[in-house]
């Protein structure tokens, strides 16, 4: 009959501890990096917009189409026509909406 060979069960204690110290190491940088990401406020969402500069991608005439960090926003000029490639700055966000001037050549 076959026979079970104890030496086969054995674990050396330093495997042992180094297992532990390696999972107490990555449970308490998972629990400090839980932490300041729960402190840091979200930046996103329609209340970041405000403020922000956006290319006009469709004639504002009123309104048209402005692009924002990568994403196409219908837009209403607020101040006339603006064309295609223009600086608008955000002033309000109203759903899908945004409401922008154009930007001064001055630089605001």
């Amino acid at each position: 009959m076959f026979q079970i060979d104890q030496s086969w069960f054995q674990v050396d204690p330093l495997l042992v501890v180094l297992v532990v110290i390696c999972i107490a190491a990555f449970l308490a940088l998972t629990i400090i990096l839980g932490i300041r990401a729960h402190r840091h406020q979200a930046a996103a969402g329609r209340e970041e917009l405000v403020g922000r500069t956006a290319e006009v991608d469709i004639v504002l005439e009123p309104k048209g189409v402005v692009f924002v960090e990568g994403e196409r926003w219908t837009a209403i000029s607020e101040k006339g026509r603006v064309a295609k490639g223009e600086e608008v700055i955000i002033n309000k966000v109203d759903g899908l909406k945004l409401y922008v001037t154009k930007k001064e050549k001055g630089g605001k």
